[in-house]
């Protein structure tokens, strides 16, 4: 049988009708519905330090959103731990090449977010997206996006300082973290 491909209209009319709770953890990619991995502990800090931390180094000219909806196409919806972007747009209608950042926390999605979000990500454009390793720190960078890969992709150890080429604003160094 032939798979339904869905929009995100359909889903977001699905949850405005309740056929699809508003707290289901769920992603569309190429209008295919996948469940969204449960998140740890150790994930649920580093989100929320990172996004805490990058947010109050943000110029006024730049939001940084948490688990925000990040549209890439009418059959396409992700929901990054992290996206830093324009303040000029909105978040609704921040697209790939739009983006400043982009960032995923895997603990139990490292395989996914490399394997497939990765070769999404770039072939929509985002020009930066970093996957980083919940557990040890480690940040696998993506850069510069081509057809469904990107040209950069190196590793930056916890104590090195990870800086956004859009967004240098936002350098960390996630070793300085407060996940304790």
């Amino acid at each position: 049988m032939p798979r339904r491909r869905w929009s995100v209209a359909e889903i977001q009319a699905m949850a405005a009708e309740g056929i699809i709770a508003e707290d289901e953890r769920i992603e569309l990619i190429g209008g295919e519905v996948v469940p969204m991995s449960p998140k740890g502990r150790r994930h649920e800090v580093v989100r929320t330090e990172l996004a805490f931390r990058m947010s109050r180094q943000a110029p006024e000219n730049m939001r940084v959103a948490a688990e925000a909806q990040f549209n890439l196409t009418d059959d396409t919806y992700v929901v990054p731990d992290i996206l830093a972007y324009p303040a000029a747009i909105k978040v609704p209608d921040v697209r790939g090449p739009t983006t400043l950042l982009v960032v995923e926390i895997a603990d139990s999605s490292l395989a996914f977010d490399l394997a497939i979000k990765a070769p999404l990500y770039a072939a929509h454009g985002v020009r930066e997206y970093w996957v980083i390793n919940a557990k040890t720190l480690a940040t696998r960078v993506h850069r510069q996006p081509a057809a469904s890969s990107y040209a950069s992709v190196h590793t930056v150890e916890a104590t090195e300082r990870l800086t956004p080429e859009a967004a240098p604003e936002l350098a960390v160094s996630l070793g300085d973290l407060d996940l304790d």
